[in-house]
């Protein structure tokens, strides 16, 4: 136990203080400062960023869990990511920063009206206090607990040690994110998205190099004859009708709703995109998403094939309480000392994903909502101060809420997935429909939004539909268009809209930029093919 400690303690004093000394002549008091780090991110930076603020302890968590129960089913979520990042760097970006946009909220206030930004920043607010802040800390809590085992060394139970993990874990994300702004949570990130990278592919690599007697390859066969069911990635289960409610990932949807998703997710999500943002050039941005797209070519060996070595341990005996495999397979394969620094990665992968959302929370409301509706002379510094505020306040209601997202039915991946569902298909659609939809008025994309977010909400909770949620979002997207442009029919657009370059950056391109994107395309397809023949 001594030693898990001294390891996790010095690997996070390290990742602590390179970022303070990072910090040390970085000015906080301005909205560009706090908000964005400066706009002084470089590619290596953004990349290592943007890799952890996704890949946290719900995909390590969740997808492992599901992965261990359904085999490799979900890897779809991750197979597809690099070619939104590809997309991305080719399109979205470069308007982004030639408007120098702060938040994707400011784009729609410019293509629209104020009331689209303030809905969709409200709506953003909610989602991420809603849904994945909190699952976020608490699947952080369980892999720290179940490691370190805190409820037996504290003396209580394991609900109880879960709920001090989360407070603790919830303090500290607050810390970075309300002293630090975006260049503190970028910098911290840079350090342990490569260190959860490492640690991460450490697991499986060990396993499989114990299970082999040495040999990792034959350790992987081992595996794979064990169940070779748990290798496919095209699932046969139904997307409408019986069981498709439970199914994890019908193949159909991928053509669906999944395409909506991921360009959300890599192209207008917030916590995602403001790294972007925050870049010192367009140069370095596009190096920034597509050397992402190339790490998250290997983050299936972290989030999916963990799981499946857990079955080849274990057997069906945690089918019960999926999202517990990979602690236990952690504890299992690595040396005692590792598992210090696995930890100390680990909590920074969650700090990292909840700073961001944090910090993406507070540039929106102290931007978007405050300096527009409640305070519009509000200084630089106080501006800054009120987004400190809200840091803390959403930081104690995601601690307050954390808890309570145990026992998701089909894992807490899915759930996060489902409750996504609520908030990012409106949003997608009035973002799209803002950059390829010239018809479509403000009053229509109001109309959208409220529309989107009650279809959803009534055809997948309510009713609950005999059809996939991911299915769903590809309806509600089809409606979402030819309801936004019924509504644009009666109330037209008033003004044209012209991205006009601001000076926030240089836009000159990444010379290679379309050499690499072919590339991660060409790739990706090849080994979701090549998956798919099992």
């Amino acid at each position: 136990m001594l030693l898990q400690f001294i390891s996790f303690i010095a690997f996070t004093a390290i990742v602590a203080g390179y970022a303070a000394w990072k910090l040390r002549s970085h000015k906080l008091n301005t909205p560009d400062g706090y908000f964005l780090g400066g706009r002084s991110l470089s590619g290596v930076v953004i990349a290592g960023s943007m890799l952890l603020t996704n890949i946290s302890t719900e995909h390590l968590i969740g997808m492992n869990g599901s992965a261990y129960k359904n085999g490799a089913l979900i890897i779809t979520w991750e197979a597809t990511s690099a070619l939104a990042l590809v997309i991305a760097a080719l399109y979205f970006v470069p308007k982004y920063l030639k408007m120098g946009l702060t938040t994707i909220p400011e784009f729609l206030e410019k293509r629209f009206d104020g009331w689209v930004r303030t809905i969709v920043a409200l709506l953003l607010i909610v989602s991420f206090v809603a849904t994945l802040l909190p699952i976020v800390l608490y699947t952080g809590a369980i892999n720290i607990e179940s490691i370190f085992d805190l409820s037996e060394l504290l003396g209580v139970s394991k609900s109880q040690g879960i709920w001090i993990t989360v407070l603790i874990v919830g303090i500290l994300g607050a810390i970075y994110a309300i002293f630090g702004g975006l260049k503190m949570v970028a910098y911290t990130d840079y350090i342990n998205g490569f260190g959860l990278l490492l640690a991460g592919l450490l697991v499986p690599i060990i396993a499989l190099y114990g299970i082999g007697d040495g040999n990792i390859i034959d350790g992987f066969i081992k595996v794979f004859n064990h169940a070779p069911e748990k290798f496919r990635v095209i699932s046969d289960e139904p997307s409408i009708g019986p069981g498709s409610r439970s199914a994890i990932l019908p193949f159909s949807v991928l053509f669906t709703g999944m395409i909506i998703n991921q360009l959300y997710f890599w192209t207008m999500h917030q916590s995602i995109v403001q790294r972007v943002l925050g870049a010192v050039s367009l140069k370095e941005a596009q190096k920034g998403l597509l050397f992402t797209g190339v790490l998250k070519l290997l983050i299936p060996l972290i989030v999916i094939l963990p799981g499946i070595i857990g079955y080849y341990y274990f057997g069906d005996a945690h089918y019960d309480n999926p999202d517990i495999i990979y602690p236990e397979l952690v504890k299992k394969v690595l040396p005692i000392w590792l598992t210090g620094f696995f930890v100390a990665v680990v909590m920074g992968a969650v700090l990292s994903t909840f700073n961001s959302a944090l910090n993406s929370a507070a540039t929106i409301f102290s931007l978007g909502i405050y300096k527009r509706f409640i305070d519009t002379k509000v200084s630089d510094s106080g501006t800054v101060k009120i987004g400190r505020w809200v840091s803390f306040i959403l930081a104690v209601f995601a601690i307050l809420i954390a808890p309570f997202v145990a026992n998701a039915p089909e894992g807490l991946y899915q759930l996060l997935q489902q409750l996504n569902g609520i908030f990012f298909i409106p949003i997608a659609t009035v973002i799209l429909a803002g950059f390829f939809m010239p018809r479509v008025s403000a009053m229509g994309a109001r109309a959208g939004l409220i529309f989107g977010l009650l279809f959803y909400i009534i055809v997948n909770f309510i009713l609950k539909a005999e059809m996939h949620f991911v299915h769903i979002w590809g309806i509600e997207f089809v409606l979402n268009i030819v309801f936004m442009h019924l509504v644009s029919y009666f109330y037209k657009r008033k003004n044209d809209f012209v991205i006009s370059d601001v000076g926030a950056v240089s836009l000159e391109p990444w010379k290679y930029t379309k050499a690499v994107s072919i590339t991660l395309v060409i790739v990706t397809v090849t080994i979701y093919l090549l998956l798919g023949s099992y």
